[in-house]
């Protein structure tokens, strides 16, 4: 009798190992992505290193009252300096790491690093207006309570940060000298699409910030949350400066169709239409069959690929992957706010 329990026991021991071994297989990916989500921004970003001379500021949002915190330092100068707001990346927030904080004391600028809604998960995040207001909110404090040359006041983002960057270009308060858009997102619709057939969890965040149910998106919130579908108004004396690694949506999630058709459209609107992207540039550049020579020059250690510069709008793709080269970053900011 014990044997016959025990070789059903074992029976149900192997069934129930290939089951778990089917549903593993099945879903591993987006099982991991989904771990990695919710925890490796909170291991690998974010840092202790928030202390002296930074602080933790809290902003009232002038929209609707919520607390909204923010990483901020005053320079200690007598003399205006100019103003970096540094925006965090998709699942991020106002505590994530920032490569660029260390040039900030250096140089003894200001600097405000928001929250605005925290990681792109829930509906009050995504570049809602709740969003954009917080950038707003965010700037305000800082012109107010810093010693802030407002000729000089420059935003900037990657991945997630660039995709705020781009949303705060086209409907932010306030006018930036000059706008950085690092590996940015612009396209909600695509991207859900191209996140869902990798079975990356950033398709399952999408479907929470655009309020989609049943693993159906909403199309419709979706392109009211897609810089590339919106109405352009036009910034005068400013610029807006695009980057984007080749081997983005190889190695990386953001594929560089983003930047590069969001270019071609800014340009039409502007007036540069000369200047898009041409269709069978685009085919070269998302297929990576571009030659790898120094004829555009480099940024930082990086070959540039290919370039296309407006008076308002550049893109610039280069030799490399989902990535802000910071070092790069922050020179080409403090060149620009020379001039």
């Amino acid at each position: 009798m014990k044997r016959i329990v025990m070789t059903i026991l074992i029976s149900i021991g192997f069934f129930a190992s290939f089951i778990c071994g089917i549903i593993v297989m099945k879903y591993h990916s987006e099982t991991v992505s989904m771990l990695y989500h919710k925890f490796s921004w909170r291991l690998d970003n974010v840092y202790n290193d928030w202390n002296n001379p930074f602080k933790i500021v809290t902003i009232v949002s002038s929209l609707d009252g919520k607390i909204q915190k923010a990483i901020y330092y005053k320079t200690t100068d007598n003399v205006k300096k100019p103003l970096l707001v540094s925006l965090h990346t998709w699942g991020g927030d106002y505590r994530e790491r920032d490569p660029l904080a260390k040039f900030i004391v250096k140089n003894n600028w200001n600097y405000i690093h928001p929250d605005f809604r925290g990681p792109n998960r829930t509906q009050d995040a995504c570049l809602c207006k709740k969003v954009i207001k917080d950038i707003d909110d965010a700037i305000q404090f800082a012109l107010k309570y810093g010693n802030v040359d407002k000729s000089n006041i420059f935003i900037v983002g990657a991945s997630g940060g660039g995709y705020a960057t781009i949303g705060y270009f086209m409907r932010g308060e306030y006018t930036a000298k000059s706008y950085l858009a690092w590996v940015p997102i612009t396209d909600l619709i695509h991207w859900y699409w191209q996140s869902k057939n990798r079975k990356s969890m950033f398709a399952h965040d999408i479907l929470k910030c655009t309020s989609s149910g049943n693993n159906s998106l909403d199309v419709i919130e979706a392109k009211n949350r897609s810089p590339i579908y919106w109405e352009v108004t036009q910034r005068h004396n400013s610029t807006l400066e695009i980057y984007a690694g080749i081997d983005d949506g190889y190695t990386g999630s953001v594929p560089i169709s983003h930047s590069i058709l969001f270019f071609n459209r800014l340009v039409s609107v502007y007036g540069f239409r000369e200047k898009r992207v041409p269709e069978n540039d685009i085919v070269k550049l998302l297929t990576k069959a571009v030659e790898n020579d120094t004829h555009l020059g480099k940024i930082g250690d990086r070959t540039v690929l290919y370039a296309r510069i407006t008076p308002v709008i550049s893109l610039i793709i280069f030799d490399g992957g989902h990535e802000m080269l910071s070092e790069y970053c922050f020179k080409r900011i403090k060149k620009l706010a020379e001039q």
